[in-house]
């Protein structure tokens, strides 16, 4: 049974008749609007995205998904531990340990947020290797999100120091940073939120060094039906109830949700990655916890 047909056996009709017809194109969505060119002025031809389950138009979506994140920044953290009992630490740790970066690594954490990877980054430098010459810039195109990254690194080792840089950018656009000027790109639970996932990947191999290496930690497809029945039933029916609970915002981790379930499945990632210029290793990528979330990753050679 697919995590689709799991989920339907417990949803309304209505939702079953909603997931039908937008699960079904999520992948047809990735390809078919990646490479368009929008047209906003003339509603009758300008391309179209999923903002979770809903049709917008391209030009609509990123301030959709702003909204969604202004509003979580102060909880994004506390429902993170809330909606995974704190299993998101431990794949962030996993996350780092196989990026295992040397003394003097220079990161771009993308979509860095509050700065969980950032500062699992610098403290694998410093208790690893005692090394302090590790630098990271943590980008978001959300400030309220940034600004709580910001704060957090105040309290730290790390803040008024030259190892950690914050700067608001869009993933799709990294005006402000130089070709070949970075060894890792980390991207972690945000690159299902852009428009153009082939866009941001193509960004990455840009400004990588030759054998610079894209990892990206994201949510993904279980494919064991048992697991996939719960956590169907986790994320539409418990995740938004806490959403409302802790955050008083049902709407927007419905959206978040949403989003997870329109993101390509791990393959169809891979081959993305792949067609950005990257040269994968094995498959490409690493399931976590039976493919809740994956780790993909691949080099610039």
């Amino acid at each position: 049974m697919s995590s689709m047909r799991a989920f339907t056996s417990l949803a309304t009709p209505a939702r079953r008749a909603l997931l039908s017809s937008r699960n079904m194109r999520s992948i047809a969505t990735y390809t078919t609007h990646s490479n368009a060119t929008p047209d906003a002025s003339n509603s009758t031809t300008a391309q179209k995205t999923h903002f979770g389950f809903r049709d917008v138009l391209e030009s609509e979506k990123e301030q959709l998904v702003g909204k969604v994140f202004s509003n979580v920044a102060e909880k994004y953290d506390v429902m993170n531990d809330a909606m995974s009992g704190g299993v998101h630490r431990l794949w962030k740790d996993h996350f780092i340990r196989s990026m295992a970066p040397g003394p003097g690594t220079t990161l771009l954490d993308v979509a860095g947020g509050t700065g969980d990877i950032a500062m699992r980054f610098l403290d694998y430098c410093k208790n690893i290797h005692n090394d302090s010459s590790a630098t990271v810039k943590l980008v978001d195109i959300n400030p309220q999100m940034l600004k709580v990254g910001e704060q957090r690194f105040q309290s730290t080792p790390y803040a008024n120091t030259n190892q950690v840089s914050f700067l608001v950018q869009n993933a799709e656009h990294l005006d402000d940073i130089p070709d070949e000027s970075v060894d890792v790109y980390t991207i972690a639970f945000g690159i299902r939120n852009c428009t153009h996932v082939d866009r941001v990947v193509k960004e990455a191999y840009r400004v990588l060094k030759p054998g610079g290496r894209f990892m990206c930690l994201e949510f993904s497809q279980v494919e064991n039906p048992v697991i996939s029945k719960i956590y169907d039933f986790y994320s539409f029916d418990v995740i938004p109830a806490l959403g409302q609970m802790i955050a008083n915002d049902r709407e927007s981790y419905k959206y978040l949700v949403e989003s997870i379930r329109q993101f390509p499945p791990q393959p169809a990632f891979a081959k993305i990655i792949r067609d950005a210029g990257f040269s994968t290793v094995g498959k490409g990528w690493e399931d976590l916890t039976f493919g809740v979330a994956a780790i993909h990753s691949g080099f610039k050679l």
